[in-house]
């Protein structure tokens, strides 16, 4: 980073011009140049008057360097550092198959609930400052795709690669909440919320919601659910092994009881999202609910560059001083 700490020197450089037009001005007649062997024959054309600007360039731009310096310009770079602890946030996303229901939009276009929870998710990660995000995925099982961090950039690169079905065809709820809560413990923190987004109703894991919903209250962890889809039916893109691609309806099932029953218990919310923009708000709502107040200390160290300057002016004076002694002596 760049910068002048006096910068109001340079107000000076102001002058510079308006000296060189003076001195011009001044100017009405010449003196003659003469070369140091005294002689004047082919004086017109000698290399020594044609180059006579060469002194007042050698004063004026010493004279700048000077100014310049002055202004001491100083390189350095800026460092900043987070001070306050912040807030733990697991992400824990179902991935189960039933997630390529395709019955969200966005900007007009169709898409399946996984792009359309993507999207918004990377909205979300990109408005937190200061807080340690993690990222659980699940299914049938439930694993830790990305630790506590605050890296976001890393959180968005996997959450770009994650498929539909990665984690197996149900979903297991009780597991996700689990896994989730162990990333809780990985970094002590005095608030810790998990952010469980589903379709579906818990149908497998080895840990029913309702023992991990225990296990949250009592390590004082809040817990947000968010339903995502549409009831009934939804239509799902399938490879038909006649038919090619086809679209087939199935019918979907969001245990909202539960869902509900866990937010309450832990003194989260329970959202319903039927559309990106419903979606889109949800978070926004809970960002909003769990802020922390960042504070930052920043500091700077810096190079300074004025000596530089100092010593060309030095030489350029000391070459114009020897030249207007020698080659290009005047006399009245």
């Amino acid at each position: 980073m760049f910068r002048f700490a006096s910068a109001y020197f340079l107000l000076f450089l102001a002058a510079v011009p308006a000296a060189i037009y003076f001195r011009r001005k001044k100017r009405i007649n010449p003196r003659v140049l003469i070369p140091e062997t005294g002689s004047l024959k082919g004086i017109h054309s000698s290399f020594f008057l044609k180059a006579r600007w060469i002194i007042p360039a050698l004063k004026y731009s010493a004279l700048v360097l000077m100014i310049i310096a002055l202004a001491r310009p100083q390189w350095g770079t800026r460092h900043i550092s987070i001070i306050t602890e912040g807030i733990n946030i697991i992400m824990a996303v179902d991935i189960s198959e039933s997630m390529a229901a395709l019955d969200f939009k966005q900007k007009g276009k169709i898409i399946n609930r996984l792009q359309a929870v993507k999207g918004v998710v990377e909205k979300f990660i990109s408005k937190r400052n200061g807080d340690r995000i993690g990222m659980v995925v699940f299914g049938s099982e439930a694993y830790t795709q990305v630790p506590l961090t605050r890296d976001y950039n890393t959180m968005v690169s996997v959450l770009d690669r994650i498929k539909i079905g990665a984690a197996g065809k149900s979903t297991a709820i009780g597991d996700a909440i689990g896994i989730s809560l162990k990333r809780l413990e990985d970094i002590k923190s005095k608030s810790n919320i998990i952010i469980l987004l589903t379709d579906g109703q818990s149908n497998a894991g080895e840990l029913s919601p309702e023992s991990a919903v225990e296990i949250a209250k009592q390590k004082n962890v809040k817990i947000y659910t968010i339903g995502v889809g549409s009831k009934g039916k939804a239509p799902y893109l399938v490879n038909h092994p006649v038919y090619g691609e086809k679209y087939v309806y199935r019918r979907v099932n969001i245990d909202e009881k539960t869902l509900k029953d866990i937010a309450k218990r832990t003194g989260g919310q329970y959202f319903r999202a039927k559309g990106t923009a419903e979606l889109l708000e949800i978070y926004n709502t809970i960002d909003a609910l769990e802020k922390t107040e960042v504070k930052t200390k920043s500091y700077a160290q810096y190079q300074e560059f004025y000596i530089w300057l100092l010593l060309g002016a030095f030489f350029m004076t000391l070459l114009q001083v020897i030249l207007s002694n020698t080659r290009f002596l005047r006399v009245p």
